[in-house]
């Protein structure tokens, strides 16, 4: 999905989401999405019970093609499900797009390279018509928030990968949405890299304290970063467990080595075993 498809698709001129009503972020029952191909039905994902309250930081972990991402596209309103019901911060997941309740980090940065990075920030904030002097100061403010401050003339070929992905999160917060859906964002990068990622994405999200749902294949960077993992069964994709991750707020990658971390990654790493055994 191109970036420019997800930002267009809300309303024009409706600010950010502006909800943040009682009750859970993200609430499914029993939901299905079943794709219809020439070579017949494919049952992506199977009875997906899953409650999100606000502040969470959730991961989604499990073997490729489990359905990891097209639950992500569901709550984001860009697949609709085939049965089951699910609500975002209360209201249809279409309402929730429309009202700007979340930004979205893809798998690549999809940033414009014809545009600098302030201007790819901006991107957003020009779709909901905030006026240029007002888009200036988010520019700077999220700049400033992903640690990209003196880099907004910059072009996107003149970043590296990480500074590329960094300017995507600073994209996706510039309209201050409750809620950030990311997938696999750090997956392209290497491991020293992606380490000192997910330290700055756990800086930001205890300084933010936004909801954030995040897929990964990541054993150690799910256990890292959340508060709550889903661990999915291969297709159809069911939830085969939910593992609280309670090491704390404050997590230096030092944390990886402490018999809590460990303790926790085995019990994902048996689910994950374990949700293979389920009869296909």
């Amino acid at each position: 999905m191109n970036v420019a498809a997800v930002i267009t698709r809300g309303d024009m001129n409706t600010a950010a989401s502006g909800l943040k009503p009682d009750g859970p972020v993200i609430d499914a029952r029993g939901l299905s999405l079943v794709f219809q191909t020439s070579d017949g039905p494919v049952h992506a994902l199977s009875d997906i019970d899953l409650t999100v309250q606000r502040g969470e930081f959730v991961s989604f972990i499990g073997p490729s093609g489990c359905g990891k991402t097209t639950l992500l596209r569901v709550i984001a309103d860009l697949e609709q499900p085939t049965s089951g019901t699910i609500t975002v911060n209360s209201v249809s997941p279409e309402e929730a797009r429309r009202k700007r309740a979340y930004g979205y980090v893809f798998q690549a940065a999809a940033l414009y390279p014809w545009r600098t990075i302030a201007a790819n920030i901006s991107l957003p904030l020009e779709v909901m018509g905030v006026p240029k002097a007002e888009r200036a100061a988010l520019i700077e403010k999220n700049l400033a928030l992903v640690n990209l401050t003196g880099f907004g003339k910059k072009y996107p070929w003149q970043l590296s990968g990480g500074m590329q992905q960094r300017a995507s999160i600073a994209r996706a917060l510039s309209f201050d949405p409750d809620m950030l859906l990311m997938d696999e964002p750090f997956g392209a990068l290497d491991e020293i890299v992606r380490d000192h990622l997910n330290e700055q994405l756990l800086k930001l999200w205890a300084k933010t304290r936004k909801t954030v749902i995040f897929v990964t294949h990541s054993i150690p960077e799910a256990v890292f970063l959340s508060t709550k993992i889903v661990v999915m069964s291969p297709r159809p994709g069911r939830i085969h467990e939910i593992i609280d991750c309670d090491l704390g707020p404050d997590r230096p990658l030092e944390i990886r080595e402490t018999p809590a971390f460990l303790k926790i990654a085995h019990r994902v790493r048996e689910g994950l075993r374990l949700g293979h055994s389920y009869e296909q």
